[in-house]
């Protein structure tokens, strides 16, 4: 009988990339200088695991270098091998291979022979004990020998739907690729369905791109490092072959990314575990932790329509009825907070990818730079985790690239030689505040203002040194000199600032000159339930999300301007915002009434503010966020829905898609 191993397989990628981590974790503190013999253990089981599962599968590739992975470590830990500096970006290289090894095992693209055959000769030749210089030269030419220089590279580049709606534009890399060469582009419209079966939010483009010339690969990728996690995009050299995996055991489609795996009981094992360590979570899809949250996000509002219905009972002739209805509205609270907590993980899941990236980026630009986590494990909601990655990486780079001095620049500024990036992550009320900082030279005022200037940037007389700063948040500003592979083509702050704010979150800049620069994010703990102010318009209910709220106030036709046709606008304390009639906006039946004096709620969204004029305020309250796109259709203006405890439905305002359609329509 024939066994289906397609499940196996899945599981052998997820284990291999949660071991991946643990080695380059591991290797990085031994790069620190920690030589805790469990720590080469435990770097060395992770590298034994996956030999042993490539094995398995006929993974040749994987098991041929994790072989000599653990020949190397087995000699770290038995003493027989100083840990040096040369041995550990060996092994730290060997990762990166290993994990372009598993996305070929996967079918996801070719075997990179010329990497592998490169990363083999180089632990080979640490394993003879050559000099470091001797291991460079010896494996650079082992790349040379075994693929030429490329001509120019075939990319294919599919964007995931959410790439646009994070601010993201596709045209931008495009044009920068034919900066680089003689690029031809073409369409890629294998993804078309038939037209009536086309779903108009969704995108189905994708495209293919010659690009001929000599171009550095890590140019190429540089250039899509800003839409990294919201595309497929695979590039290979033009010159070279089409280059197979080894014969493999059938192999089902790809396994689960790990961002559609969680650990339930709330934690998360230490990425280098103790090995007596106790098994203490289990695996679960995330569709079946969102199918348990909207089954509790129901039996919430049950309990909310039965609370309400209880209101009218005689407390005396229903008091064990009551009694138990309490009982209930406390079991639900608590059971809620217990799902929800399914889906809370440690920030250390993103705070985890940085000191390998900081390392590699300040031995790129010649800097000497630590790196300093604070409040890794504080909790958030998986699907923000999965949606601040990007921007903290945009931070990240920026501060090291713009933020942190050279060495002999800050010696003689009577700094230390070594420039500390500080990712810090805390609860502060119902929000998690997650702060970029460095010790750097600080954000340059005037020179920000004289490009503001010189684009055609107003800004106010007096302005503070906030609304100077947050300028550079504004799309395609930059104040660098001159283009480089890692920054100054003015993509990256504005798109951090709309990813932030898709999230129903704030980005705010501080910065001392000579002391350094600091950003503050603000994030809502979860995108499931939000506070919301709940307002009536006409005979409908509306959820405006409170954090979006800046003030309410009744309107005063004298303070009321109109403008091209229809257009309005409304004084707030001497300043001017759009002012828009939420009953024309949605359609809403008016319900006349006497002496009704409209009310007028200001909102701030995607750097924009503006006034929504309603009937009434109705009160505060957590709601349930649902997908009214997944059970309806996309609506502008409006971000979802939920159900109130009278049953009636209640749409939530999409602050931000109002503030964007203000903007484009003008």
């Amino acid at each position: 009988m024939a066994i289906d191993l397609s499940r196996f397989v899945a599981t052998f990628f997820e284990e291999s990339r949660e071991g991946l981590d643990a080695m380059e974790s591991g290797l990085l503190r031994l790069d620190q200088g920690e030589r805790d013999v469990e720590l080469i253990n435990t770097i060395f089981r992770a590298a034994h695991s996956m030999k042993g599962g490539a094995g398995s599968f006929g993974f040749t590739a994987i098991t041929e270098l994790t072989h000599l992975l653990e020949t190397l470590l087995d000699q770290m830990r038995s003493g027989k091998r100083e840990i040096e500096a040369n041995a550990v970006d060996a092994l730290l290289s060997s990762v990166d291979v290993l994990r372009s090894l598993l996305v070929a095992a996967q079918g996801s693209g070719p075997v990179d022979s010329a990497s592998l055959a490169s990363i083999c000769e180089r632990l080979k030749l640490v394993l003879a004990g050559a000099s470091p210089a001797a291991v460079v030269e010896k494996a650079a030419a082992t790349v040379d020998a075994a693929a030429p220089a490329p001509s120019g590279w075939s990319i294919h580049f599919a964007p995931h739907p959410n790439l646009f709606l994070t601010g993201n534009d596709p045209l931008r890399i495009l044009s920068e690729l034919q900066r680089l060469g003689d690029c031809t582009v073409t369409c890629d419209d294998t993804r078309l369905p038939g037209f009536h079966e086309i779903d108009p939010t969704t995108s189905l483009l994708a495209w293919k791109v010659a690009l001929h010339g000599a171009v550095e690969r890590s140019v190429v990728e540089d250039l899509f490092s800003w839409v990294e996690g919201d595309c497929n995009l695979h590039i290979q050299a033009l010159a070279a072959g089409p280059v197979t995996a080894a014969p493999a055991a059938p192999v089902a489609p790809a396994a689960p990314a790990a961002s559609n795996v969680v650990a339930l009981r709330d934690e998360r094992a230490s990425a280098l575990p103790p090995a007596s360590a106790p098994e203490s979570s289990i695996r679960v899809a995330v569709s079946k932790v969102d199918a348990l949250i909207n089954l509790v996000g129901e039996l919430v509002i049950t309990q909310a329509m039965l609370t309400q219905q209880s209101v009218a009972l005689d407390p005396v002739l229903n008091e064990k009825l009551l009694n138990g209805l309490n009982q209930l509205d406390r079991n639900t609270r608590d059971l809620q907070e217990a799902v929800m907590g399914i889906r809370m993980m440690p920030v250390d899941f993103v705070f985890s990818r940085f000191p390998r990236m900081v390392r590699d980026l300040a031995g790129k630009l010649g800097k000497s730079v630590r790196m300093k986590t604070i409040g890794e494990g504080t909790e958030l909601d998986k699907g923000v985790i999965e949606k601040i990655s990007d921007p903290l990486v945009h931070l990240v780079r920026n501060a090291i690239d713009h933020g942190l001095e050279m060495p002999e620049a800050r010696n003689a500024a009577g700094k230390d030689e070594t420039g500390t990036i500080t990712l810090s992550a805390s609860h502060q009320g119902g929000h998690i505040v997650i702060e970029v900082s460095d010790d750097g030279r600080g954000l340059d005022r005037e020179r920000i203002a004289a490009k503001a200037a010189e684009r055609g940037i107003a800004l106010p007389a007096g302005a503070s040194d906030a609304e100077v700063f947050n300028v550079i948040m504004l799309p395609g500003f930059s104040t660098a000199a001159e283009v480089t592979d890692v920054s100054g083509r003015g993509v990256g702050m504005d798109v951090v600032k709309k990813n932030i704010t898709s999230l129903g979150g704030s980005v705010e800049i501080g910065s001392k000159p000579g002391i350094g620069t600091r950003i503050t994010i603000r994030l809502p703990l979860t995108l499931a339930i939000l506070d919301g102010m709940t307002v009536a318009v006409g005979d409908e209910i509306f959820i405006a999300p409170l954090n979006f709220v800046v003030e309410s106030m009744q309107l005063n036709p004298n303070d009321i301007k109109t403008i091209s046709g229809n257009s309005r606008l409304l004084r707030v304390r001497g300043d001017y915002v759009p002012l828009l009639s939420m009953a024309d906006l949605f359609g809403a039946r008016r319900v006349p009434r006497e002496n009704h004096v409209p009310i007028a709620v200001i909102v701030e969204g995607d750097g924009r503010c503006l006034a929504l004029e309603v009937d009434e305020l109705v009160g505060q309250q957590q709601v349930v966020v649902k997908s009214l796109e997944n059970n309806y259709r996309r609506i502008h203006g409006i971000s979802g829905a939920t159900i109130l405890g009278d049953g009636r439905v209640a749409l939530i305002i999409d602050v931000g898609g109002l503030a964007r359609g203000l903007v484009e329509a003008a």
